[in-house]
């Protein structure tokens, strides 16, 4: 896999409902240890570097004003080069507002893993606000031998709010083949979101994705996670990849992240 570096972002320019940002970072192999050639963000995005674990480089991405907001298009670029290995965070929620437009804001994901290289992708949870409209992506291609957990969570409105209207997809390709692409809509307009066959009362989703090589050797099977359907229940399901999908739903963050953390704990 051939990547490209990014080149230095340009400030953040304002659109006429909103704000454009980009946020760029690409993790290369030097010697032992991964290093970050490109770490740059605008807008809403500071970029900090955390203390490396072992060979591995960390990034915290910390948001410094309200976003996204109405007309907002948010953009988050990562490559990890070979034999690199990158873990990926934010440091708070992400809270979509409506701001002063009714128009939607996005917010792109786009990830790539070259030859032999990992990634965590571990975001804080996704907040929908009422009145909120929001067009979230996550972009991920990977080569055969590189590896990734992804772990994402959505919670549908703040506390004694309803949500915003929240459109979610997630697309992935191995080896320049599709491995998964899922989209999921939630809150005004989205037909059936809150009904008995798709989230009932719950109002907090989590997913993780982990795609490895190693599960061609030891494959996982499917598995329930959760006694009682009131409290959430998660769901193992092997995929061809070689990976897992882990899916949760709950009634709110806390029976979700143990939902999540008894599927897989976070690293």
């Amino acid at each position: 896999m051939t990547l490209a570096a990014f080149p230095p972002p340009a400030p953040a320019q304002p659109t006429a409902s909103g704000v454009c940002a980009t946020a760029r970072i690409r993790a290369a192999r030097a010697g032992s240890a991964t290093v970050l050639p490109v770490l740059a963000g605008d807008g809403p995005f500071d970029l900090r570097r955390g203390r490396p674990h072992g060979d591995q480089a960390r990034v915290c991405i910390l948001g410094v004003m309200s976003a996204p907001l109405g007309g907002d298009r948010l953009r988050i670029e990562a490559t990890v080069e070979n034999d690199a290995h990158l873990h990926l965070t934010t440091a708070a929620a992400t809270i979509a507002l409506r701001g002063s437009t009714a128009e939607h804001a996005t917010y792109d994901v786009h990830l790539r893993l070259a030859e032999r290289a990992s990634l965590h992708w571990l975001p804080q949870p996704l907040i929908s606000a009422a009145r909120s409209n929001l067009r979230q992506s996550c972009t991920i291609d990977l080569a055969p031998t590189a590896r990734l957990l992804l772990r994402e969570e959505v919670v549908l409105g703040r506390a004694g709010e309803p949500p915003g209207r929240l459109v979610t997809r997630l697309t992935v390709h191995r080896d320049g083949r599709p491995l998964l692409d899922q989209q999921t809509m939630y809150g005004p307009g989205a037909p059936g979101w809150d009904g008995p066959a798709i989230l009932a009362s719950h109002r907090a989703i989590g997913q993780i994705l982990i795609i490895d090589p190693a599960l061609d050797r030891q494959p996982l099977h499917a598995r329930l996670f959760g006694d009682d359907p009131a409290t959430g229940q998660a769901v193992l399901t092997p995929l061809t990849g070689p990976a897992i999908l882990i899916t949760a739903l709950a009634p709110d963050t806390l029976h979700l992240r143990r939902l999540l953390d008894a599927a897989h704990p976070i690293p």
